[in-house]
């Protein structure tokens, strides 16, 4: 079984304190105190959306890449 590879961009809300993730091919939205939280939940939603958003891909094929953006605050 081929990998399929839907991509999460991960932002930093430093105002909330979360984590914000995105994916546009599946969709998922969703939100988390870390990564490690954002990555199971967003995987949860991708598994969830599957069979509506793309009807060929197996559960077992899906791999979540997390692409992380933080600005860091400088001096």
């Amino acid at each position: 079984m081929k990998p399929v590879v839907f991509t999460v961009i991960a932002n930093w809300d430093a105002e909330a304190k979360l984590w914000n993730g995105h994916c546009d091919e599946v969709p998922v939205v969703a939100e988390a105190a870390s990564l490690d939280a954002l990555l199971e939940r967003a995987t949860e939603q991708t598994i969830d959306l599957l069979p509506d958003n793309h009807p060929g891909v197996e559960p077992g094929s899906v791999v979540i890449q997390l692409i992380v953006q933080r600005e860091a605050a400088t001096a």
